[in-house]
């Protein structure tokens, strides 16, 4: 009987505690009509203990789905009518009104939305609504907060809440809570923080709080500079492993053949395109759970297609112009806009897009204001071994060593028997096959279009210049320094400028050290 008694009065808590919750007529009328700001305040205090309906009546609000009449609140859906309260069919009168939300209105509808999906099992949900909170601060839904950071086990989402109710905090009345969430934000390396306490910071009158604000900002600054360093460097680093990739292949075929070849980033633009068909190949005939491979097996796909490409244009035009610079100029400028307009014919004058795979997407955090790009750190390692592998080509095989060999002295290579004119292909081939290579990692970053290639030659011969002709490790060094350099003026001066500036520092290293950073070296070099 006593347990019959308990149970019954516990089902008589839960009907009440659940009728406690539920949206009322009363609610629902004072959220959508009045002025905006008592429309907020019952906002307020609805999310408070908001149920399903609250939920689904704050959707038809930002979505401009109420009507409002003397009487009654309507929802529309499927251009029908319904009772936000029990959800029942209704007739829409003639008179009915639309709902108007100004900015302010939909501004606390979208917050409220975001505190509704604190308790969101999945995490992404959650996160995005404890963001959405700092950034809208509303002291009233600080119980809401206290509620999600006991219940909240993600660590990463506790902190991101701990600094939602501080920001809370910020905006409250009482001035030794002010200085409470001062002191918590301060500890931040957010730059939305920052931006946060400087909005405060022009509003706040009372002088010790001032002083805690201007305190934190100082603080959350100094730690942001190194993120701002670490961000200029990295970018440097990427922009100079593109630079190194782009120029590699120019380093075999003007650097050790010496021949000018201005078709350079048309190859380049073959390899790209050449990873955009096999990306499409994988979309249409291959199961969608490998299409992350595409990318893989585009690697020698678009080496073989440039360096085929490079082939056949040693064989049918270069090689008859050996020894004369400005002829080849002329000439691989000319077949550069053949290639281009060859690759407009087949795929068309617009850019084509090439997916990241999925192992590529995103970035890695390090700092609040650094997120390192999986795809640029992936660019950077594939250029490491590209040089490692052109490395060990050159120096330590014997297509590597009759390439220096005839580079360093042609009669003496062919009277030991060595087919110059076929060393002289499969370099030029081998060149080529690298620029494919660096197509193939420019996809990754940008569109793929009949210009790619425009964009970055003049950045690769003066790479190779100021390298030293011939030279891989200047190359090297000289790829990255210009990256990095030119990362370092862009953030103080903007592109332009530091383009300009660069340019300018290459002439005058030129000027002082005609060889480049490293001299070839032999007894010419040295007579």
């Amino acid at each position: 009987m006593f347990r019959l008694f308990v149970t019954t009065a516990l089902a008589a808590l839960a009907l009440a505690a659940g009728s406690a919750q539920a949206l009322t007529a009363g609610e629902a009328r004072a959220i959508a009509s009045g002025e905006s700001e008592s429309r907020i305040d019952a906002l307020n205090k609805a999310v408070l203990t908001a149920d399903e309906k609250t939920r689904a009546f704050l959707q038809a609000l930002a979505d401009d789905a109420v009507k409002l009449t003397d009487r009654q609140v309507i929802v529309i859906r499927n251009d029908k009518g319904y009772d936000p309260v029990t959800g029942a069919e209704v007739k829409v009168p003639g008179d009915a009104e639309d709902v108007v939300n100004n900015n302010l209105m939909r501004s606390a509808i979208d917050s409220a939305m975001a505190a509704l999906h604190l308790g969101d099992p999945d995490d992404k949900v959650r996160a995005a609504a404890v963001k959405a909170l700092v950034t809208s601060p509303d002291e009233s839904r600080l119980p809401l907060l206290d509620k999600a950071l006991a219940a909240e086990q993600n660590v990463g989402i506790k902190a991101q809440l701990e600094l939602a109710r501080a920001a809370t905090l910020l905006a409250s009345s009482d001035k030794a809570r002010r200085l409470e969430a001062v002191q918590a934000l301060g500890q931040s390396r957010n730059p939305a923080t920052k931006l946060l306490l400087n909005e405060r910071l022009a509003d706040e009158t009372d002088a010790d709080v001032k002083a805690g604000l201007q305190a934190a900002i100082k603080n959350i600054q100094a730690s942001l500079v190194w993120g701002d360093r670490i961000n200029a460097v990295f970018s440097g680093i990427s922009l100079g492993s593109v630079l190194l990739l782009a120029a590699l292949g120019l380093a075999i075929t003007y650097g050790l053949m010496g021949v000018i070849n201005m078709a350079h980033g048309e190859l380049m633009m073959i390899g790209a395109y050449a990873t955009y068909v096999m990306q499409g190949l994988f979309q249409k005939y291959l199961p969608e759970s490998l299409f992350d491979g595409y990318l893989i097996a585009a690697i020698p796909v678009s080496f073989l297609a440039s360096a085929l490409v490079g082939a056949l244009l040693e064989r049918g035009v270069i090689r008859f112009l050996y020894g004369r610079p400005l002829e080849t100029l002329l000439a691989t400028w000319g077949i550069s806009l053949m290639l281009q307009q060859g690759v407009r014919t087949i795929f068309g004058a617009q850019n084509v897009g090439v997916e990241n795979p999925a192992w590529m997407s995103g970035g890695f955090t390090m700092l609040s204001n650094v997120t390192l790009p999986w795809n640029r750190i992936c660019i950077i390692v594939f250029a490491a071994l590209v040089l490692l592998a052109v490395a060990w080509l050159i120096g330590r095989t014997r297509l590597g060593l009759f390439v220096r060999g005839v580079t360093q002295n042609r009669p003496i290579a062919s009277c030991m028997g060595v087919n110059t004119a076929r060393i002289d292909t499969y370099a030029f081939a081998l060149g080529s096959g690298i620029a494919g290579l660096a197509g193939c990692a420019l996809s990754q970053i940008g569109n793929v279009g009949p210009d790619l290639g425009q964009g970055y030659i003049v950045d690769s011969f003066m790479v190779v210049v100021l390298g030293g002709v011939g030279q891989l490790a200047g190359t090297v060094y000289a790829a990255l320094g210009l990256g990095i350099l030119n990362k370092f003026i862009e953030g103080w001066a903007g592109a332009v400028l530091a383009k300009i500036a660069v340019l300018v520092f290459i002439i005058i290293f030129i000027q002082k050290r005609p060889q480049g950073i490293f001299a070839a070296k032999g007894r010419s070099a040295e007579a």
